[in-house]
């Protein structure tokens, strides 16, 4: 193979799977083994002395070189593993890595070269980008869907809070005009009537109440409670005996267990129990009891409502405390949007328990909820 400045005693070294060359301090190719020449596409005696490196780079290959790589080994004296693309004749791009040292002899400043094939590497780079671009834009798209869903559902819950709040107003009118109205007396088969009205007000305020909580528990700090010694079984026998008027087709029994206060809230386990039992009048069977048991001992206090029926199957508990989740049929009287077992659980972690439930065939089906802890 025909080269040029054998004086300074380099080989071509034509056997390497690797390009070498030597160079002049400008870059002008003196020696090239046939590996690099494959690469090109040129024979021997069209590089040696006719061409420089950089010419067979890519315009940025060369402006990059020029401003960058040819001041740094100027500076440090060599550089390594540059990724730069070299162009065949044909004018496609070849991926090479190539390190580069600068030294002296004879006088004079030589350049030599080592260039590898990086093609496998160039491909894995690209897929590389091309995944991580990929994945970028998966995560991209994912947080905008999961902005979007909060955003309309911050939205919603708002809307919901705002509506239940404003709806008081007109339903505190109701119950005015029916405290009037019962006031200056009415005719026997219109007390009926007024009856019907206020039980209607009655659960137009329980529902208004459950979206309020819903609200505050979904965008807030959680249900609040005010926590104090309480009687718990006189609290919950008072409830009972609402209770029982509100439902007149259900007996209500009450078993006490234990004595002593609970560290509760009065009005909250109010609430709870009437949406246990409400729950248990909706989905139990109207000819056998519904009990509520109280019990206090040294471990804590428990609040249990039982009834009997068709077992909630164990797909359904799963789900049972999740909001909107409901099972009433559509021709009950007390149907509603599903949020009373989801508030009660609310309700049970804000006393620092939870809303647990048992239900078989056998035993019928238990919800009790809790605190542990000292009673007095």
């Amino acid at each position: 193979m025909p080269s040029a400045g054998d004086g300074i005693g380099i080989d071509p070294l034509d056997d390497l799977p690797c390009g070498v060359l030597t160079a002049d301090a400008k870059g002008l190719i003196l020696q090239a083994n046939s590996t690099f020449c494959e690469w090109t596409g040129y024979r021997a005696d069209e590089l040696i002395g006719q061409r420089h490196f950089q010419d067979f780079l890519a315009m940025g290959g060369r402006i990059f070189y020029q401003t960058n790589l040819a001041p740094l080994l100027v500076m440090q004296g060599s550089i390594a593993e540059v990724k730069l693309d070299l162009q065949h004749r044909d004018k496609s791009a070849v991926p090479i890595v190539f390190n580069a040292k600068r030294f002296q002899r004879d006088g004079g400043w030589f350049l030599k070269l080592t260039a590898f094939i990086a093609r496998d590497r160039d491909r894995y780079e690209r897929e590389l980008l091309l995944s991580r671009k990929k994945l970028e834009g998966a995560v991209e798209e994912a947080t905008r869907l999961k902005k979007e869903s909060q955003d309309r559902a911050l939205f919603a819950e708002q809307m919901i809070g705002i509506v239940s709040h404003d709806l008081r107003n007109p339903l505190s009118a109701i119950r005015l005009g029916l405290q009037l109205l019962e006031k200056k007396g009415v005719a026997s088969g219109q007390s009926a009537t007024l009856s019907k009205v206020h039980r209607a007000a009655d659960r137009a305020t329980q529902l208004i109440n459950d979206l309020l909580d819903f609200t505050s528990a979904r965008i807030g700090s959680g249900l609040a409670v005010h926590l104090e010694p309480v009687e718990l079984h006189d609290i919950v026998g008072h409830a009972v005996e609402e209770l029982a008027l509100a439902f007149p087709g259900h007996h209500i029994a009450h078993v006490r267990t234990g004595a002593g206060t609970a560290q509760a809230d009065a009005h909250r386990l109010t609430q709870a129990i009437g949406n246990l039992v409400a729950n248990a009048a909706s989905y139990g069977d109207p000819g056998r009891d519904i009990t509520v048991t109280t019990s206090i001992d040294v471990s804590g206090w428990r609040v249990a409502v039982h009834n009997w029926g068709p077992p909630i199957p164990p797909e359904a508990q799963q789900r049972l405390f999740t909001p909107m989740v409901r099972g009433v049929a559509e021709g009950s009287a007390h149907r509603n949007v599903g949020l009373g077992l989801y508030i009660v659980n609310e309700l049970a972690k804000a006393h620092g328990g939870q809303l647990k439930l048992t239900s078989t065939e056998e035993l019928g089906t238990t919800f009790e909820f809790g605190a542990r802890g000292p009673s007095t």
